[in-house]
């Protein structure tokens, strides 16, 4: 009697492990922004675990591997190494397109599906793997339509732009250009800082000479902050005009209450309207209440990317990556608190929206969806 007892505990208690990584800047100056992803995973991880997933018929336990890549290509490619190593069954990041990109060999090789809820450049999906996804706009459509925002709406008639030279802000830099100058925008000036940079005073200074209206910047918040505080010691006055990196909830803070309302418009790779914004305002609070923190940008997207790659393997009735990725290659529809997701050929999201945001007060504020 106690044995067959023993046993049964013991069959009761058998559970597969499924595990998911995810890799994003943990530390270093943007680590609110790779923080704000993990959690995001994380709270999917948790609240799938409570609700109980069955994959192939078997109940299974899902566990969270996080590692942190500090935003550099180098770490970026040894967590990558180090998760493929722990036999991950997918990969949520990383956030930044100079990290995700070299890190995307290592999961191909691997044959590891990488699903990144926040690297936007192209190249990303456009090197022929079939492991590589995104649930987020990439830089042709972000960059392309802030450029022409900046002509249409904000009626720049001098354009300077500044990027960080990383993978991200070159790219979405370029496409900005392309898409200023396709609707007869003047590109006055283009200089160049690092994602690690301080004093722009000498960019800045150059740039002032040429009365630009509009600055547009390709980096990181960590850097915008500080290069807005210049800017208003040297008198510029221009509109700032950036992408997701710069568009998170720490940017007043960072630019030390230097930032005046409606100066700067910047967009995130992804957006919600009419019955799906509830969804995700749902997201965001449960979001605070769980972890004590507003979302800064990607959280959602992180969220998502856990539940798309978990409703692959429950359809394909595997966890294991060769019998799930084709499935995965075929999402359609998929509900998230993002939107509906659906994948192109390349791994990249169909149909994806952008939200428009500036600041009042210190406060982000929707200028709207665009598409």
């Amino acid at each position: 009697m106690g044995v067959a007892l023993a046993m049964l505990t013991t069959g009761a208690l058998a559970q597969d492990i499924v595990r998911i990584g995810h890799v994003g800047p943990t530390s270093g100056p943007i680590a609110h922004l790779g923080k704000d992803n993990e959690l995001g995973a994380r709270m999917a991880i948790d609240e799938l675990n409570a609700k109980g997933v069955v994959i192939g018929g078997k109940k299974v336990k899902l566990e969270l591997l996080a590692e942190d890549d500090a935003g550099d290509p180098r770490q970026g490619t040894a967590a990558a190494q180090k998760l493929v190593d722990s036999k991950v069954h997918g990969v949520v990041g990383h956030l930044n397109s100079g990290t995700t990109i070299p890190a995307s060999k290592i999961y191909s090789d691997a044959g590891i599906a990488q699903v990144s809820p926040s690297a936007t450049n192209p190249k990303y999906t456009r090197q022929g793997y079939k492991t590589t996804f995104r649930v987020v706009a990439d830089d042709v459509h972000l960059g392309g339509t802030l450029g022409k925002y900046a002509v249409n709406v904000l009626k720049g008639k001098s354009i300077a732009v500044i990027d960080d030279r990383t993978a991200y802000g070159q790219g979405v830099a370029a496409e900005f250009e392309k898409g200023a100058k396709s609707v007869g925008g003047a590109i006055v000036g283009h200089e160049f800082t690092t994602d690690k940079a301080a004093d722009f005073m000498a960019i800045l200074t150059s740039l002032k000479a040429k009365k630009p209206d509009v600055i547009f910047f390709g980096g990181m918040d960590s850097v915008a902050g500080p290069m807005l505080r210049q800017m208003k010691q040297l008198g510029i006055q221009a509109r700032f005009v950036g992408g997701d990196g710069v568009c998170t909830a720490e940017l007043p803070k960072l630019a030390a209450g230097d930032l005046a309302d409606g100066q700067v418009v910047c967009a995130e790779a992804g957006g919600v309207e009419g019955t799906q914004k509830k969804g995700m305002d749902d997201f965001r609070a449960r979001f605070k209440a769980t972890t004590g923190n507003e979302v800064q940008v990607y959280a959602p997207y992180s969220y998502d990317a856990v539940g798309v790659i978990m409703a692959a393997m429950v359809k394909a009735g595997s966890y294991e990556p060769a019998k799930y990725l084709p499935v995965l290659a075929q999402t359609k529809g998929y509900q998230g608190v993002t939107g509906s997701i659906s994948f192109d050929a390349k791994g990249d999201l169909q149909g994806g929206a952008l939200t428009l945001y500036t600041y009042k007060a210190g406060q982000r504020e929707a200028i709207g969806v665009v598409r």
